[in-house]
Formats: C-alpha cells, sequence, structure tokens
C-alpha cells in the first residue's frame, strides 16, 4: 500500500516536472519563432522599400516619356496651325491683292462708260432734231401729195389697204399650195414606202365567217335519233347549247345556226360527240355538252397562249390571253377578228421598227386592239369595243402606251403616243385588203353620194365624180366663175370639208379641174 502511494506520487512529481520541461522547451522554441519573423519582417521591409523604389522611378521614368510624347504631338498641332495660318494668311493677301485689281478696273470701266452715256445722250439730242425736221418734211409731202392725187391720207390708206390684201392673198395660198404640194409629196413618199414594205412583209390568209355551220351527217336515219321522240332530243340540244337546230329536206346534213360561233363550234362537237357515241337522250346530252364546253375553254386559252408566243409578246394577264383565244370564234365584217389582230400585231411591230419606235409594245397594242369585241356579258355589248377593250387593258395592268392605242384606234379618246395612229392605220390596211371584209352596198353607195354633194355645195362647182371606191374626188369647175388661183384654194377647202364631215377608212384625194377651151369651125 505504501509503495503503491509512493510510486503515484512519484508518477505526479514526474508528469509536474515533465510538464514544467515542456513549457520551458515550448516558451524556448516561441522565442526563437519570434525571432525568426522579425528577422524575416525585417528582410521584407527592406526589400519592399528596396522595390518601391524601383517601381518610382519607372514610373517616373514613364511619365517623363509621356510628357514628351505630348510635348511633340503638341508641337505638331502648333506646326499645323501656324502652317493654315500662314496659307490663310497668303490667301488672304491674295485676295486683297486681286481686289485692288478689280477695283481698279471697275473705276476705268466705269470712266469709259460715263464718257459712253455723255456721247449717247449728245447722239440723242441730235436725233430728236432730225426726227422732228424729218415729221415736218413727212408731213408737208403728204399734203402735196393730196393735192396732187385728189385724195386724203385716209383715202389712199384704204385702198393700198384693199390692193395689198388681195394680192397677199393670192401670193399666200400659191405658197400654201406649193409648200402643201412639196410636204404631200415628201409625206406620201415616205409613208407609201413604210405602208408598202409593212404589207409587202406580212402576208395572212382571209376567210369569210358565217352565222351558220352545216354538220354532216352519214345517213338520214341519224336526223331521227337528234330530233328524238316528239322532238325532246332537238329540244335538249339547242336548251344546252343556245343554237337554233334547222333540220329540212337536205340530204345528211343538218344546219346550226347561231351568231356566236363559240356556241355555235361547242353545238357541233357535242353532235359529233352524240352521233359517233350512239346514245343520244336529254341527260347525255347535257353530259356531253359540258364536256365540250370545258375542251372549248381549255382550248381558247390554248389558241390565246399560241398566238402570244407566235408574235413575241410576254408578260400578258391570263384573261387578256383567253379573250385573245376568243377571237378565233369572233369575226368583224366576215373577217375573222383572230387572223384580223395577227395581222394588225404584225404591221405594227413592222411599221414602229421602221419609226424607230418600239416593236414590242405595237404588237402588243396591235393584237389587243380589238378584245372589246368579245364582250363576256350583255352590260358589255352597249360599251363600244375600243372603250371596252381600253377598260380591260386598264384593269388587268397593260402600259399607258396601249391602252392609248386600243381606245383610240377609232378617234373615242385623244391620241397620246406615236403607237395609237400606228394601230390606226395598220387596222384601215388589214381591213382594206380586197376581200377581207363585206360591205354593205347601202352604205358604200351613200359615202360615194356624200362625196359628191359636198364638192357640189361649193360655188363654181359644174361636176363632181367619186371614183376609186370612193378614194378620190373629181371636180370640175366653170372656168369663168373660177380662176387658176381659186381652183387651189377650193381644193382645200373641199379637202377639210371632208375631213370635218364625214368618216371614211384611208384617205381621199380632192382634185379640181379647170378647162378653158377655145373652139371655131373652118368652113
Amino acid at each position: 500500500m505504501d509503495n503503491t502511494i509512493v510510486i503515484l506520487v512519484a508518477a505526479v512529481v514526474g508528469l509536474a516536472i515533465g510538464f514544467i520541461i515542456a513549457k520551458m522547451i515550448e516558451k524556448g522554441k516561441a522565442a526563437k519563432t519570434i525571432s525568426s519573423a522579425k528577422r524575416e519582417a525585417t528582410n521584407v521591409l527592406k526589400e519592399a522599400k528596396k522595390e518601391g523604389e524601383n517601381i518610382k522611378k519607372d514610373k517616373i521614368f514613364q511619365a517623363k516619356e509621356k510628357f514628351l510624347e505630348l510635348k511633340a504631338e503638341h508641337e505638331k498641332v502648333i506646326i499645323n496651325k501656324d502652317k493654315k495660318i500662314a496659307e490663310a494668311e497668303k490667301r488672304t493677301r491674295d485676295k486683297e491683292s486681286q481686289i485692288s485689281n478689280e477695283l481698279a478696273k471697275n473705276k476705268k470701266l466705269n470712266d469709259q462708260l460715263q464718257e459712253q452715256i455723255k456721247e449717247v445722250t449728245y447722239k440723242g439730242e441730235i436725233l430728236d432734231k432730225k426726227q422732228s425736221e424729218t415729221e415736218k418734211l413727212h408731213k408737208s409731202q403728204v399734203q402735196q401729195l393730196e393735192v396732187i392725187s385728189g385724195l386724203s391720207a385716209e383715202d389712199a390708206k384704204s385702198q393700198l389697204l384693199e390692193s395689198l390684201k388681195e394680192t397677199a392673198k393670192t401670193d399666200a395660198m400659191a405658197y400654201l399650195q406649193s409648200t402643201l404640194e412639196e410636204t404631200k409629196l415628201t409625206a406620201q413618199q415616205e409613208a407609201r414606202k413604210i405602208v408598202i414594205n409593212t404589207i409587202q412583209r406580212i402576208g395572212t390568209e382571209e376567210a369569210v365567217e358565217n352565222c351558220v355551220s352545216v354538220f354532216n351527217l352519214e345517213s338520214d336515219d341519224v336526223k331521227g335519233r337528234i330530233i328524238g321522240r316528239e322532238g325532246r332530243n332537238i329540244r335538249a340540244i339547242e336548251s344546252a347549247t343556245g343554237v337554233e337546230i334547222i333540220v329540212d329536206d337536205t340530204p345528211e346534213a343538218i344546219i346550226l345556226s347561231c351568231f356566236d360561233s363559240v356556241r355555235r363550234e361547242v353545238a357541233r362537237l357535242s353532235l359529233h360527240r352524240l352521233v359517233t357515241d350512239g346514245r343520244i337522250h336529254p341527260a347525255r346530252i347535257e353530259e356531253i355538252v359540258k364536256k365540250t364546253e370545258k375542251q372549248i375553254n381549255e382550248e381558247i386559252a390554248e389558241i390565246g397562249k399560241r398566238t402570244v408566243i407566235d408574235l413575241g409578246i410576254h408578260g400578258l394577264h391570263p384573261e387578256l390571253i383567253k379573250a385573245v383565244g376568243r377571237m378565233k370564234y369572233r369575226s368583224s365584217y366576215g373577217q375573222n377578228l383572230l387572223q384580223h389582230s395577227r395581222e394588225v400585231a404584225k404591221l405594227c411591230g413592222v411599221m414602229a421598227a421602221e419609226l424607230g419606235l418600239n416593236p414590242k409594245i405595237a404588237k402588243r397594242a396591235g393584237l389587243l386592239h380589238d378584245i372589246g369585241k368579245v364582250p363576256n356579258t350583255e352590260v358589255e355589248v352597249e360599251t363600244p369595243h375600243a372603250i371596252l377593250g381600253m377598260q380591260w387593258a386598264q384593269k388587268f395592268g397593260e402600259n399607258k402606251e396601249v391602252c392609248n392605242a386600243i381606245g383610240a384606234h377609232h378617234d373615242e379618246i385623244e391620241m397620246n403616243t406615236l403607237i395609237s395612229p400606228i394601230v390606226q392605220v395598220c387596222d384601215a390596211i388589214s381591213g382594206a385588203r380586197p376581200g377581207a371584209r363585206r360591205q354593205v352596198l347601202d352604205s358604200y353607195i351613200q359615202r360615194l353620194k356624200d362625196l359628191e354633194d359636198i364638192a357640189f355645195g361649193f360655188s363654181g362647182v359644174q361636176k363632181a365624180y367619186a371614183i376609186q371606191a370612193g378614194r378620190e374626188l373629181r371636180v370640175i369647175v366653170e372656168s369663168e366663175k373660177v380662176s387658176d388661183d381659186k381652183a387651189a384654194e377650193l381644193s382645200f377647202e373641199i379637202s377639210q370639208k371632208i375631213q370635218t364631215d364625214m368618216t371614211y377608212p384611208g384617205q381621199v384625194k380632192v382634185t379640181v379641174i379647170r378647162e378653158t377651151r377655145s373652139v371655131n369651125v373652118a368652113k
């Protein structure tokens, strides 16, 4: 027990001594660490001071370099400004010198002008004196002439004016006639050349259209099938197509009558399909007619496309293309409208090229000039075809020149471009071809009679003859009443009267004939 206590006491004492020794050792290490840290801090401070001095020197050096650069740039700016100021001063000195010279010249010119004004004033005074003297002499001479002639100045003046009026009128008419003849000769030669070249380069076939079509049959037995029981088939065909079907004693043929060529063609093709198929009854008729109408509409569009491609016309609206295709089934005075429009388009293209104008626009206007003749509704029929065609062209975005040419080719509106008279002339050329159109005899005779009546309306006219299908009017005057100068004046007045009072294709040549005969008989 005692040994255990001793051991415990010894252990406690040992631990205390060990703790004290450890504290002492730790304190010595801490002192060493503090001393080492102080030395390191001293070294760091020294290095920091050294590095700070180096940085300070670098910054000062950089600041000096920057200052030198800014100083150099500033000196350059100052030098440039000084240079500009010197140049401005030089220009100012030059301007001052120039102004001084100009002032000297102006002063010299002013002195000369003052001298000239004085001279002109002096001459004007002399001129006034001479003019007053001349007036006095003129008055005295007029008084002497009045005494010698026995006429006053006013009477002599009136007689002289009357004489001069007659002479001037005769000379003016002679000059006008010679100028007109020369101008007509030159213009006719050029126009004839252009028209002949155009006509010679364009050749088209002409075909006369009718209002009826003949549908041929293989045998007369088919007629009965077409008529149907109590005529129901033929009534169904007429109702569906709008065409009158005439069945008479003509062998192996029936007649389709309608003013609308498209309807006649629909009826003809429908009959052909029905006869070929053999099934002819009202329901089948309606089906076939609808199919045929669709086929005809597609064919019309295709015809329009081929036409514009053949003529080299691009960018035409689809509705206008369809209108061009419908022209195939229309006629004007017996002339096929599509053939007429194609011909006019070609004529316009050639004539425009001859005159140095745009042939593409001319061909476009020539092709579309009669599209108003194929209206879609009955309301449109009441509008003149030229105005209707112009409205369509405007609606579908055509060129202004084309629209004006369409509307003005029958003088419904004023012509604003050179293309318009070309279309009008080419339309007349196409319609005037021999055999191209049928003309009513009564209107033709009436036009000839109107020409002769206009000539008889002038005094001195003895006879008048309209010849060459109304293209020339020959007037025979009485030689005792009409002089040669008056004959030229009469020809001009008759031509102007015809131009203002009548409507006619082409032009009318007026020839006035004055003949003096001296007849004696030897016995």
